[in-house]
């Protein structure tokens, strides 16, 4: 279990690693962090990673807004054509190895190099699958516009792969403050040159330049503050357990990817560019604040959560203390999403998106159910449960696929239903599943769950109570 939609950010969740000060020798080992050390730095890990995600949320909303009203759906939804594709491929960028290294309790700097040189060729390979799969995306939506944007994005793949383990250096000595400005920097530019691209005319190129922009500037930066050149990959250290894991991951990814991507290639395929680029965006729009609180969240509670993962009474203690922070921030924002989804269609995306706000009202249960089961994602892979996530996404896929293609016949609000009630569907089992082995209860879900949700309706009955009264005010 994961996310594309829940999809597990292995950048984020490796955000709190274990700490390492330098680049060790590759006989040299780094021992676990001491338990109150542990305590100081997830607090302030979660300060620092608080604010930079807020600041990265606010940067996100404000490029949404702005990139609505430059372009138009069409737009939009050619490069959800092509994203769909290139987002599948993303899932293997890094081969899952960011988790392994979280996961393991020392690393090498052999290890590190030989990682390197691995990110890298999986790069240079998922540049040249774009390549060679760009005339079959023309063919099958019969739109020759896609060709050159999906070579395009296909070099993304190989800047990212060149700075994933720079990253993973400065997120093993801890260096929340650099990685934030980092991070930040490289979304404001690439930001910058996309509204600059989309107001001299060029429309959906724009969007391609955002995101290859993205991966490039974050590249340059990790190489220039890690000051880390890699040596030449070595055999025998050690990388295989690694691998392992992180192929576990990186099946499970894949298949949930395709569940919750499957709609898009569907709406993509049978109703069109325009209504893709609709339901994209009211997709978009919901899943914003549950994706950027995962992150946040998650990049300090999973690695907490592997420090303790032998220590079963700490573990649920750290658990639910994350689970009940998510759900308390997650829930008014679904009861907002429902009850006012018009009014936030108009305010982020403008006037000439009004057929998403239904759209978007139908996807308000998806913002709680993937805050009720994603934060169990950070529980499984913590404590070395991959194989039981992987199980859990292939119980997944089936259901929500099949929901799309009922929906499918009432266009994107059908398609938006059917997403909805599959995961209310499913959102129990999961749980259940999930927690097995664990001190974790199902009165202690309950309890989490509850807490918000009686708080918020009760605020929104009573809102909707005094409506008569107060709308001469």
């Amino acid at each position: 279990m994961s996310q594309s939609r829940i999809q597990t950010n292995e950048v984020a969740l490796a955000a709190g690693a274990a700490v390492i000060n330098e680049v060790i020798p590759d006989d040299a080992t780094v021992k676990d962090v001491k338990p109150g050390d542990l305590k100081r730095k997830t607090a302030r890990g979660a300060v620092v990673s608080t604010g930079a995600q807020m600041v990265m949320l606010v940067l996100r909303t404000s490029s949404m807004m702005i990139m609505a009203r430059l372009l138009v759906p069409e737009d939009f939804g050619l490069f959800g054509m092509v994203a769909a594709f290139t987002g599948f491929l993303g899932l293997f960028k890094d081969a899952g190895l960011s988790l392994a290294t979280v996961q393991r309790e020392s690393i090498t700097n052999a290890q590190t190099s030989t990682l390197f040189w691995i990110n890298l060729a999986v790069g240079g390979v998922l540049a040249v699958l774009c390549v060679g799969v760009a005339p079959v995306l023309v063919a099958f939506y019969k739109e020759p516009r896609l060709f050159w944007m999906t070579v395009a994005l296909g070099l993304g793949f190989v800047l990212n792969g060149a700075g994933w383990q720079h990253r993973a250096m400065l997120q093993r000595s801890m260096r929340f403050g650099t990685l934030a400005i980092i991070d930040i920097l490289s979304l404001l530019i690439s930001v910058g040159l996309a509204i600059g691209m989309a107001v001299a005319g060029q429309k959906y190129w724009a969007l391609v330049v955002m995101t290859v922009g993205l991966y490039g500037v974050h590249t340059v930066a990790v190489w220039m503050v890690a000051g880390w050149i890699p040596a030449r990959p070595s055999r025998g250290s050690g990388v295989r357990s690694m691998l392992a894991y992180g192929g576990a991951v990186t099946v499970n990814n894949l298949i949930v990817y395709l569940a919750y991507n499957a709609d898009k290639m569907l709406l993509g395929k049978f109703m069109g560019a325009e209504v893709l680029g609709v339901y994209s965006r009211a997709y978009q729009l919901s899943n914003l604040p549950t994706e950027n609180l995962n992150s946040t969240i998650g990049a300090v509670a999973f690695p907490a959560l592997s420090r303790v993962q032998n220590d079963p009474a700490r573990l649920r203690s750290y658990f639910l203390k994350g689970y009940s922070l998510f759900l308390g921030l997650v829930v008014p924002i679904t009861m907002s999403c429902a009850l006012f989804s018009e009014d936030i269609i108009r305010f982020f995306l403008g006037p000439k998106w009004g057929g998403a706000a239904g759209v978007f009202r139908l996807m308000a249960p998806t913002i709680l159910i993937f805050a009720m089961i994603n934060p169990f994602a950070w529980l499984m892979l913590a404590g070395g449960k991959a194989g039981r996530s992987l199980k859990i996404a292939l119980m997944i896929a089936p259901v929500v696929i099949v929901s799309y293609a009922i929906g499918l016949k009432w266009g994107a609000s059908g398609v938006a239903a059917g997403f909805s009630l599959a995961m209310l569907f499913l959102a129990l089992p999961v749980i259940f599943w999930a927690k097995l082995g664990t001190l974790i209860t199902a009165g202690d879900v309950f309890k989490a769950v509850m807490t918000p949700v009686s708080s918020v309706v009760a605020g929104a009955l009573a809102a909707w109570a005094c409506g008569p009264w107060l709308q001469g005010i």
